[in-house]
């Protein structure tokens, strides 16, 4: 592994407590690591992932549970400059990945109806499959803090229930493959300025509806992108509401909701309204 980049330094010095610290946090409050864990961390090639896999390479050195780690990172497709962005960032924070190629990005540009949710699916299940070829038991994914609260925000304006993104959860159809989210507590905000304090340019998405929409210079129009202009909105008069969110899903009073299900076993508040 190459000497450290000083972006990979700055995690633990001019970013520790809005970084390192979280990252920590998250992973002992949610135990997202075990003793003699193999865990392919997903590099995708944009600032989350990026900033994922140095710290869980600086966090491997010192912590005191022994883990292994194994970069994956997929090609889907990526126009040539696209790849050679990745690898030279990779190069620049001195992260080594294992590559593999596969045809994602030409069976989504078939797809008009939702090719963003249909990308997701095949590309998760995809990294299951590799990450478990590889001998790894858990894949860690590079959703931050925001993620989370807007997560639990869609599901609530466009999905009509209260559920929000879990920092860990066993795949349901790969036997023994469990996903964790060590960023669950990291603001976007700040990987964002450790981004530019690192002077470093990460891959935006680079599927053709993306590259389109950059070309043409149309705005964002996704929903998650709406609810994230709600949210900084109301941020703007009261710094807490992103934390109230991500809060709100710690303090569900079920005696005080209409109605709730554990599987396939449905309850309302009528249940025991006589006893």
């Amino acid at each position: 592994m190459p000497a450290d980049s000083f972006a990979q330094q700055a995690i633990t010095t001019t970013f520790s407590r809005k970084i390192y610290k979280p990252l920590r946090q998250a992973i002992r409050d949610y135990r997202l690591i075990s003793p003699g864990d193999h865990i392919a961390v997903c590099i995708s090639g944009g600032k989350d992932s990026m900033l994922l896999a140095c710290a869980l390479t600086l966090l491997q050195r010192i912590s005191d549970i022994p883990f292994t780690l194994t970069g994956l990172s997929m090609d889907p497709g990526y126009l040539p400059e696209s790849r050679a962005r990745i690898e030279h960032n990779l190069d620049a924070l001195g992260l080594q990945t294992v590559w593999y190629q596969t045809q994602l990005f030409q069976t989504v540009n078939r797809e008009t109806d939702n090719p963003c949710f249909l990308c997701s699916r095949l590309r998760r299940g995809s990294l299951y499959a590799k990450a478990l070829e590889l001998g790894c038991g858990k894949i860690a994914l590079g959703h931050h803090f925001d993620d989370v609260v807007e997560t639990t925000l869609l599901s609530m304006l466009y999905g009509g229930q209260i559920q929000t993104m879990l920092p860990k959860l066993r795949a349901k159809n790969y036997a023994g493959m469990e996903v964790i989210r060590p960023l669950y507590l990291v603001r976007e905000r700040d990987i964002l300025a450790w981004r530019d304090a690192c002077g470093l340019s990460f891959l935006a998405c680079s599927c053709e509806f993306a590259a389109n929409a950059r070309r043409e210079n149309r705005p964002e129009t996704s929903k998650r992108y709406e609810v994230k202009q709600i949210i900084a909105r109301l941020e703007q008069e009261n710094d807490q509401v992103a934390k109230n969110i991500f809060n709100s899903m710690k303090n569900v009073n079920v005696a005080d909701v209409l109605g709730w299900h554990l599987g396939a076993q449905r309850h309302t508040f009528l249940d025991d309204y006589d006893r």
